[in-house]
């Protein structure tokens, strides 16, 4: 087992972040008429370190892809063996992400880290599937450190193919039981606040799921001060393939958009292993699940939208990331009162 770490995360641009609030300013519009599109742009400007901000060149959604042992306990509306056949679905285009990545004009990868199925797309599969956190690790030692460095990895390539704006999203079939799970146990919250709907269980459903991150609790909170003992006893080789993912970005200075609560969960994970990542990641939406609200407020992000997603597939971030292109955009081709010659107010 070799150990996983990263190189110190850069902090983004803060002067860039100033200029491009006082180019706002002098922009072709009433002085802070754009709310929080001049904030996002601004951010855009700090991840870049310049002012005005280079146009997105190569947007790239990444989808992580796996099975949970605990799914068969009953925590999802769906059976198993359906993470096989969504991962087929969306490689063929289909699925809501997909259609929200054509819209955006962002390219779809998707990357099977522990389905039990075969698919065409398992270069980095660390597993079938995870073990049961209710009674079981979730992963072994090896393969907790192969799932980082798989993210790693991912991001690394991503970069360097030129991938300006990274967007985060997951399946798989229980999911977000060990994403409630790593909440929890982030943030101190209880499973009974964790707990939500996910893929539209009954109310059976969600008394057994309630049950399993309790007892998934109790195991985690034991190993709660090693982030890399977390994923390995409560996560998932996604999940660990996420949080490596987002670590990396920061480091690679690359922006990215996070989507609902499992991709939120990893990053809970990811900042515990990079201090300071998070000031390289937007909020896309606020998911329904009442544990993503946990998972914002912690990392001190507010979503960009709220249209009442529960699907983590990366639809969110997909819909909302034309609003970063936009505001980016506004930073770049706006031109200011006195090249457009038009009086500015109070002039």
């Amino acid at each position: 087992m070799t150990d996983v770490s990263f190189a110190g995360v850069p902090h983004p641009d803060e002067p860039a972040r100033a200029e491009a609030l006082r180019r706002h300013a002098e922009l072709l519009k009433p002085v802070a008429s754009l709310g929080e599109l001049e904030a996002l742009g601004a951010w855009v400007a700090a991840c870049q370190g310049a002012v005005p901000p280079r146009r997105f060149q190569r947007p790239r959604i990444v989808v992580f892809a796996g099975d949970h042992g605990i799914a068969a306990k009953g925590v999802s509306a769906y059976r198993p063996e359906v993470t096989t056949q969504l991962v087929h679905a969306l490689l063929k285009g289909s699925g809501p992400v997909a259609v929200a990545a054509a819209v955006a004009g962002a390219g779809l990868r998707v990357v099977d880290l522990s389905v039990h199925g075969e698919t065409p797309v398992a270069e980095f599969k660390v597993r079938a599937g995870s073990g049961s956190i209710d009674v079981e690790d979730a992963l072994t030692g090896d393969e907790v450190h192969a799932a980082l460095r798989a993210g790693m990895a991912i991001a690394d390539a991503e970069v360097d193919e030129g991938t300006d704006l990274l967007v985060a999203g997951s399946i798989g079939v229980g999911a977000t039981t060990p994403a409630a799970v790593l909440v929890a146990a982030l943030t101190g919250a209880e499973p009974v606040a964790v707990v939500g709907r996910g893929s539209g269980i009954d109310d059976h459903a969600w008394m057994r799921k309630a049950t399993a991150v309790r007892d998934a609790l109790r195991r985690a909170r034991a190993v709660l001060p090693d982030p890399v003992a977390l994923l390995r006893t409560a996560g998932g080789a996604d999940l660990a393939a996420l949080a490596g993912f987002l670590a990396q970005a920061a480091v690679r200075r690359t922006p990215v958009l996070l989507d609902g609560l499992v991709v939120g969960a990893a990053a809970l994970v990811a900042e515990e292993l990079a201090p300071g990542a998070r000031a390289w990641w937007q909020a896309a939406h606020a998911d329904a699940e009442p544990a993503h609200s946990m998972v914002l407020e912690h990392l001190d992000l507010k979503p960009i939208v709220d249209l009442g997603i529960r699907l983590g597939d990366g639809t969110g971030a997909a819909t909302a990331l034309p609003l970063v292109v936009t505001a980016a955009r506004l930073l770049t081709d706006l031109p200011t009162h006195d090249e457009a010659a038009v009086t500015p107010p109070n002039a």
